[in-house]
C-alpha cells in the first residue's frame, strides 16, 4: 500500500459545484459506503442528535453558534440565495452553520461497515454563504475554514486530517468538494468523522455543508484487448473467439492485486464470472453486445466485497446490427421523364448502389437516392456509419418506364359544308377532347384547333392536336379574253383546276387558242365542288376575205349576241365611217353603198358592256 496519500485534501468545483484537486485518491472509487445529503422538504430540520454537534438548532437565521437544516440557504438576508449541492432533488436540504466565535467541534458521526486494511476517501461539499455584495461584514467578511478529521473507533487515533483553507465571502458562490483519503487499521471497520471550526467568529464565516460520502479508494484499472483497445466493435455476422482481455491498474494505490472479472448485458446489471480471477480473461463465441468489466482489491478478502474494492472501465464488446435501407417505393415514370430511386435517409448509414443483389457494378456511392439512365432494379447497400458493418442483403428498388404515346399535330383542310370524323387513334387509354367528349373519335363540321388528351392505365399522357381549316373556294377577280387566249384570274391560290366544258379539267387557268363564243367556265376548288361561271369569249378577226368562196366571206364578232351592251364602228384610213352596228350580230360584207371596196386595212371601235375595243382588220380579195 502506498501511504503518501494517506494525509491528502482535495477541492474540486463544478458550476455551482468547482473542483480543485490538491491530492485526490489517486486511483478510482468505488460505490458509496455513506452519503449524507440532509433530505428534502421547504421546512426547516430535523435537528441534529447532540451526539453530532453541539451547536444550537434554529429553525431560522442562525447565529454564531447556531446551525439549521433548510432548502432555503438564504437564511439570512446577508446570505446567499442557491440551491444545496445534490443534483435532481427538488427542495433539497443542506447543513447550514454560523461558525461559533471559538474554534471548535461542530459535527461528528460514526461511520460503519468499513473494511480492514483498506484504503477509503472521505469527500464533503462546502460552499461559503456569506453575499460579499451586502456589505453586511467588512469587505469580504471573515473566511471560512474547516478541518476534517478522521479518528478510529476509539477516538483515540488520529488516521487523518485536512483542512479546507480559508474560503472568503464573495458574490458568485459556488459550491467546492473537499476530500481526505486514509486507511483503515487491521480489524478496523468503523471511524469517526469529525469537522471542526478552524476560522474565528464574528461577521462571517458562515457556511453550508451538503452531499457528505465515503468511498473505497483503489487503483484506476483499464482493460484492453490484444490490440491496445478499450472496445471492440463487431458486425451482426461476426462472432468473438479467442480474445483475450487484460486488466492493468495503475499501481497508485494497490502494491498486491486481487481480481473477480464481471460480465453484463446491459451496463447496469452485472454477474460475476465464476472462476475468472486472473489479470486476464479469454472470450470465446461472443455473437450479441456485452460488457466486461473487473472488481479489484489488494486483499482477497476484499475483492468480492463492493465496500472495499475498485471498480475498472467497461470494456465493451458492441455488436453491430445490420440497418437495412429501406426503399421509398418503387418507380415508375412515363417518357421523357426522370427518375430518382430512394431509400430513407439514415444517420446512421451509408448507401452504395448496385446493379446486382450480389456482387454487380457500384454505380454510384454514399447517396440515399440515385438516377438511373435506363430501366430496371437496382440495390442499395447499407453500411453502419457506427462499426462500418456492411448488410449482406440489399434492398431492390426498381424503375419501370412506361410508354407514353407520342404528341402530334395534325392538320387538316376539310370542305365548308363537309364533317370530319378526329381520331385519337390509340386503343385502351382515356380521352378528354378539347370539347369535354371522352370518346376516342369526335366529329367536327367547323374549322379551329382541337386537342385529345390521351392517358394510360399507368397515369402517362400525351396530347393530340388537330389544327382543321377550310379549303378555300376559287375566288376569280377577272377572266378576260387575251386575243384567243382565255385567261381566268383569281384572288387566292389552292388545288384548283378548270374546264370549258365541264368534263376535260386541267391545272391551268389560260385556255389557248379558243374560238370566241359562249363558255361556261366551271372551276374546281380542292375537290370541294364546282362553280360554274358563264363567259362570253370574244375574239376580234384579224381579216375577212369578202370573195364569195363560202369562207370568212364577212367580217363579224363571234359571240356578240351574248353582251347586253355592243355597238360597232368601221373605218377607213382615212377616218371615214365605213360600217356600224348598235345590236348583234353584227356582219359587214367589205362594201359602202353597195360598192365593194378595195383590200386594205380597215379600223374599229367596239364598245361593249362599258369597255372598248380598238384595232385594225385587213381585207383582202
Amino acid at each position: 500500500m502506498k501511504l503518501r496519500f494517506l494525509i491528502s485534501i482535495l477541492v474540486f468545483t463544478f458550476g455551482y459545484t468547482s473542483w480543485s484537486q490538491i491530492n485526490f485518491c489517486p486511483g478510482s472509487t468505488g460505490e458509496a459506503i455513506f452519503e449524507e445529503d440532509f433530505g428534502q422538504g421547504i421546512t426547516n430540520g430535523p435537528p441534529l442528535g447532540p451526539e453530532v454537534t453541539t451547536y444550537t438548532f434554529v429553525n431560522q437565521a442562525p447565529q454564531d453558534g447556531q446551525y439549521t437544516i433548510s432548502s432555503n440557504l438564504m437564511q439570512l438576508g446577508s446570505f446567499h440565495d442557491i440551491p444545496d449541492n445534490t443534483s435532481g432533488d427538488a427542495n433539497g436540504k443542506a447543513l447550514i452553520v454560523n461558525a461559533d466565535f471559538d474554534a471548535d467541534l461542530f459535527f461528528q458521526i460514526p461511520i460503519n461497515g468499513l473494511c480492514e486494511n483498506n484504503p477509503y476517501e472521505f469527500s464533503a461539499f462546502l460552499v461559503n454563504v456569506y453575499d460579499s455584495s451586502s456589505g453586511a461584514c467588512p469587505g469580504t467578511g471573515i473566511p471560512v475554514n474547516v478541518r476534517f478529521q478522521i479518528w478510529d473507533e476509539t477516538d483515540t487515533t488520529l488516521l487523518a486530517e485536512g483542512s479546507t483553507g480559508d474560503i472568503p465571502g464573495t458574490t458568485s458562490p459556488s459550491w467546492e468538494q473537499f476530500a481526505v483519503t486514509f486507511e483503515t487499521l487491521p480489524g478496523q471497520t468503523s471511524v469517526i468523522l469529525k469537522m471542526l471550526n478552524n476560522g474565528d467568529g464574528g461577521c462571517g464565516n458562515d457556511l453550508a455543508i451538503d452531499d457528505i460520502a465515503f468511498k473505497s479508494c483503489g487503483d484506476l484499472t483499464e482493460i484492453f484487448d490484444e490490440d491496445n483497445a478499450g472496445s471492440l466493435e463487431i458486425c451482426e455476422n461476426e462472432s468473438i473467439a479467442g480474445l483475450t482481455l487484460t486488466a492493468v491498474p495503475d499501481f497508485s494505490v494497490y502494491d498486491t492485486h486481487f481480481y473477480q472479472w464481471q460480465q453484463s448485458d446491459d451496463n447496469v446489471n452485472w454477474t460475476d464470472i465464476p472462476g475468472e480471477t486472473s489479470e486476464t480473461l479469454v472470450l470465446n463465441s461472443i455473437n450479441t453486445t456485452q460488457f466486461f468489466r473487473v472488481k479489484v482489491a489488494e486483499d482477497l478478502i476484499n475483492v468480492n466485497n463492493n465496500l472495499c474494492n475498485s471498480i475498472s472501465n467497461v470494456f465493451e464488446i458492441n455488436v453491430q446490427d445490420f440497418i437495412p435501407a429501406v426503399s421509398l417505393g418503387d418507380v415508375e415514370v412515363c417518357e421523357g421523364e426522370s427518375a430518382v430511386l430512394e431509400v430513407q435517409n439514415n444517420p446512421d448509414i451509408s448507401v452504395d448502389w448496385f446493379d446486382s443483389p450480389i456482387g454487380g457494378n457500384l454505380l454510384l456511392e454514399d447517396s440515399f437516392n440515385f438516377e438511373p439512365e435506363n430501366e430496371g432494379t437496382f440495390y442499395a447497400e447499407s453500411t453502419t456509419i457506427e462499426g462500418s458493418c456492411v448488410n449482406p442483403t440489399r434492398t431492390p428498388v426498381s424503375f419501370t418506364l412506361n410508354n407514353t404515346p407520342e404528341n402530334d399535330t395534325v392538320n387538316i383542310e376539310i370542305c365548308p359544308s363537309d364533317t370530319i370524323i378526329l381520331d385519337a387513334e390509340i386503343p385502351n387509354v382515356t380521352y378528354l377532347w378539347s370539347t369535354g367528349e371522352t370518346t376516342a373519335q369526335i366529329e367536327v363540321d367547323e374549322a379551329g384547333s382541337f386537342s385529345v388528351e390521351r392517358t394510360t392505365e399507368n397515369g402517362c399522357s400525351s396530347t393530340k392536336v388537330f389544327e382543321v381549316s377550310f379549303l378555300e373556294a376559287a375566288v376569280v377577280s377577272e377572266i378576260k379574253s387575251v386575243g384567243r387566249d382565255i385567261v381566268i384570274e383569281l384572288e387566292n391560290q389552292g388545288d384548283f383546276s378548270f374546264s370549258l366544258d365541264g368534263q376535260n379539267f386541267q391545272t391551268s387557268p389560260v385556255f389557248e387558242n379558243v374560238s370566241g363564243g359562249l363558255y361556261n367556265i366551271s372551276i374546281q376548288s380542292n375537290d370541294c365542288g364546282v362553280q360554274v361561271i358563264e363567259f362570253p369569249h370574244l375574239v376580234i378577226p384579224q381579216f375577212f376575205t369578202p370573195n364569195g368562196d363560202g369562207f370568212n366571206d364577212f367580217f363579224r364578232i363571234p359571240a356578240d349576241r351574248f353582251f347586253d351592251e355592243f355597238s360597232i364602228y368601221v373605218f377607213d384610213r382615212y377616218g371615214k365611217l365605213i360600217a356600224s352596228g348598235a345590236r348583234a350580230p353584227f356582219v359587214w360584207d367589205g362594201t359602202f353603198n353597195g360598192k365593194a371596196l378595195p383590200s386594205q386595212d380597215y379600223w374599229y371601235r367596239l364598245e361593249i358592256d362599258g369597255q372598248t375595243y380598238t384595232g385594225n382588220i385587213t381585207l383582202k380579195r
